[in-house]
């Protein structure tokens, strides 16, 4: 008695191992180790929804699941046909395995953020034009003691957040090269015979302002003794 219910035991748990291994939608299995086909669920069917995404063929847009539905059978079957494929909508593992290396393929282009566009620093005209009358001092650079023509430009550069060289020559060693001026641009000049000797500020409608001779004060590029010694402008704003 005892042997013929140890028997039926043994033989109920081995009909349990059949079973089991029989079903293989019970195990842990990766995509392309089976045959999927409509009415199925199982975690391989997401895997699948996921390939045939990054092909571009399965386009159902409230995500992922793991049965194998009417979306996933007209994606396999879109697929099958594009590559010449019986168009079954099966997902045999022929047709996974070119499914997973067509959408390994796929390369991901990430999004450039679009440049910035360069910015330019809204110049303090008004306050550059505050300084007319003050004196002409060699070597001066504030309002106090005057200013020469770099220590001008330095004291009103200063107040836009910007710090320049001291000399008149330096000044024209940095910045970015201009032709087409706008107010807060540098403009140089030769007054000496040899290379940048003077420096001003342009502030638009062909002016400049800067300290030279007497004071600081307001001229035009285009007069006769100006025009004939420009040499160059920056911007540095």
């Amino acid at each position: 008695m005892k042997k013929s219910f140890v028997t039926k035991a043994l033989g109920t748990i081995a009909l349990a191992a059949v079973v089991f291994v029989s079903n293989p939608l019970s195990a842990d299995a990766a995509l392309g180790d089976r045959q999927l086909k409509q009415g199925m669920t199982h975690k391989e069917v997401k895997d699948l929804q996921v390939a045939l995404k990054k092909t571009g063929h399965f386009t159902y847009n409230q995500g992922y699941t793991t049965y194998y539905g009417t979306y996933t059978k007209s994606a396999v079957s879109k697929f099958q046909k594009q590559y010449r494929l019986k168009a079954t909508g099966v997902a045999d593992k022929n047709t996974i395995k070119l499914i997973k290396q067509k959408a390994a393929a796929v390369k991901v282009v990430a999004k450039k953020a679009p440049a910035k566009k360069a910015t330019v620093k809204t110049f303090n005209v008004n306050a550059a034009k505050k300084l007319q009358g003050v004196r002409y001092t060699y070597g001066g650079t504030s309002p106090q003691t005057g200013f020469d023509c770099s220590g001008y430009v330095s004291y009103v550069m200063k107040q836009q957040g910007v710090s320049l060289p001291r000399r008149s020559q330096d000044m024209y060693n940095t910045g970015k090269k201009v032709s087409s001026l706008l107010p807060g641009d540098l403009v140089f000049y030769n007054t000496s015979g040899k290379g940048v000797s003077h420096v001003a500020i342009y502030i638009g409608n062909g002016q400049i302002i800067h300290s030279a001779s007497k004071n600081v004060k307001v001229d035009s590029m285009s007069s006769s003794y100006w025009k004939q010694r420009y040499v160059g402008a920056k911007r540095v704003l």
